[in-house]
């Protein structure tokens, strides 16, 4: 009995210390720690009294704060991943996605049974914790029954105390738990809202009208690589451990480049998305609208709204994508307006996988150079080209072998086999940091050395990060930044985009023009579709 007493009371107090972490349980994991929870929370002494209602009004009110607390746990649940891979909290519009993304990523870096063992988790952990709630919430009003009379007058005295501290400006009171589930509300309410207004909005595009035209005049004849380079971010040149390393690495970068003749003007744009979701960055980009949802790009993809692609294609140009890291049906390619989809299965590659990365960037360059760049009579091309060597998990990291051994990619086997598992480079975030860093590195060189060896006068390279790492990765929650490159041993190519003021070399400064990456479409166009020396 006196055991059972014991426990009894253990389990009391479990539950009204559980109800206050459940109400100051904060959202970013950088802001766990002791001090968090040093807070009055306003709802602890609500909750109480409605626990403590008489008849029905009291069981009513269990089943509905259970509702809203399990409710509000798995939202900041969903905050903490959220902030930490993408930046931002979770949207229960546009991230209902993310269940499916996640699931493959983590089939590549950890296989299909322990993904297949997480989403089980995950499904009993959610069902756990609605369980908890409703459990905690009736073994806290059992308590406050006990003596129904102290307990409302201890609750009322909390609460004016609350009131007094809070008039007095106390920073640690508040009603953190309801603000986050009214700014979830609120959040779904504007999504919705945006998701109408971008439906009405999207197909007001001002260059509908110009499909067709004779474009780009400043580039004819020229091939245009559209290049997305994954995860290559701002944080890459400001922050440590990555700065000193990839700072020197673009300086070499530009000095090589410049001592073979060939120009490069670098700033900054504003990607759409953080830590992936890449192909909101690609459609940016491309049809010049701000997509930064899926439900957006998915309106975007069934509009009539015209691409960089389509514009190229109806200017002349044969229209190519060089997509190595789709392996599964795609038919939002049909919005963009391909001639051809090189992806995962029909791009030649026999070699070993990179984990996650079907291929390595120099085989992609390879593959396209001998596929669209080799033969003589061809319409210019214009490819959209995704480098994903430097998609997580970063491990192995590829090494640059001699261009005209890359062949059937076969060659690059041994590296493929090289190198620590994913397990353990992610066992820590100094290995993360480190193996991101490398294979950032190793894009840059490689793109450098397809450039000196097969660029020639008719090649112009705009290249462009797709978004910044994960928080956790970067070190940064705020970074949206990538580093934008235009390359060409033509300098006419480079005196057209004068105006832009981006900066000599493959290092922009900190003073580097910062735009949004969906203003680079109608600045494209307009910089090359001039006169140059024959009308259009």
């Amino acid at each position: 009995m006196q055991f059972s007493l014991h426990a009894r009371r253990l389990i009391t107090l479990v539950a009204f210390a559980g109800l206050f972490v459940a109400l100051t349980l904060p959202n970013r994991l950088a802001w766990i720690n002791g001090s968090a929870f040093i807070y009055f929370p306003l709802e602890f002494m609500v909750i109480g009294l409605l626990l403590l209602a008489p008849g029905r009004a009291a069981a009513v009110s269990r089943v509905v704060l259970a509702v809203l607390l399990g409710l509000g746990i798995l939202l900041r649940g969903a905050d903490l991943v959220t902030h930490e891979i993408f930046g931002r909290p979770f949207n229960l519009i546009f991230d209902a996605h993310l269940l499916a993304d996640g699931s493959r990523l983590l089939t590549g870096v950890l296989g299909n049974l322990a993904a297949t063992a997480v989403g089980v988790v995950l499904v009993l952990v959610s069902a756990l914790l609605a369980w908890l709630a409703f459990a905690m919430l009736g073994r806290v009003q059992v308590a406050l029954r006990v003596a129904p009379r102290a307990s409302a007058l201890t609750l009322l005295v909390l609460l004016l105390g609350w009131g007094a501290l809070n008039a007095a400006g106390w920073s640690r009171t508040g009603t953190f738990a309801w603000d986050q589930l009214v700014a979830h509300g609120r959040d779904t309410m504007e999504s919705v809202h945006d998701i109408r207004d971008f439906a009405e909005t999207v197909n007001e595009d001002q260059l509908a009208d110009r499909a067709g035209e004779p474009l780009f005049s400043r580039l004819r004849g020229k091939d245009v690589y559209i290049v997305f380079a994954e995860s290559y971010g701002r944080v890459l040149l400001d922050r440590e451990p990555f700065a000193e390393s990839v700072t020197a690495t673009l300086t070499e970068a530009g000095e090589a480049l410049a001592a073979d003749g060939v120009y490069a003007r670098s700033a900054f744009l504003t990607s759409p998305t953080v830590g992936g979701l890449s192909w909101l960055a690609h459609a940016s980009t491309l049809s010049g609208a701000w997509i930064d949802s899926e439900t957006r790009y998915e309106t975007l993809v069934i509009s009539d709204r015209v691409t960089l692609n389509q514009l190229f294609r109806g200017a002349g140009w044969r229209t190519v994508a060089a997509m190595p890291a789709i392996s599964m049906a795609w038919p939002e390619g049909q919005y963009y307006g391909y001639d051809t989809i090189y992806n995962a299965h029909n791009f030649g590659y026999q070699g070993l996988p990179f984990n996650w990365v079907t291929m390595p960037d120099q085989y992609v360059l390879s593959a396209l150079q001998k596929r669209e760049r080799s033969g003589t009579g061809r319409q210019p091309v214009m490819a959209e080209v995704a480098l994903i060597s430097s998609h997580a998990p970063w491990t192995p990291v590829a090494h640059l072998v001699p261009w005209d051994q890359v062949g059937d990619g076969r060659i690059f086997d041994s590296q493929a086999q090289s190198g620590p598992s994913p397990e353990t480079v992610w066992r820590e975030v100094d290995s993360i940091r480190s193996h991101y860093r490398q294979s950032i590195e190793y894009m840059l060189r490689t793109l450098v050395s397809y450039v000196q060896q097969y660029g020639d006068e008719n090649l112009v390279i705009l290249m462009l990060g797709d978004h910044p790492p994960a928080p956790m990765v970067s070190g940064d929650p705020d970074a949206r930044q990538v580093p934008v490159h235009l390359i060409a041993r033509d300098p006419a190519v480079i005196d057209a985009i004068a105006d832009w003021h981006w900066q000599p070399g493959m290092l922009p400064g900190d003073d580097a023009p910062v735009w949004p990456m969906d203003s680079l479409r109608n600045r494209f166009v307009a910089a090359f579709s001039g006169p140059s020396g024959a009308a259009e």
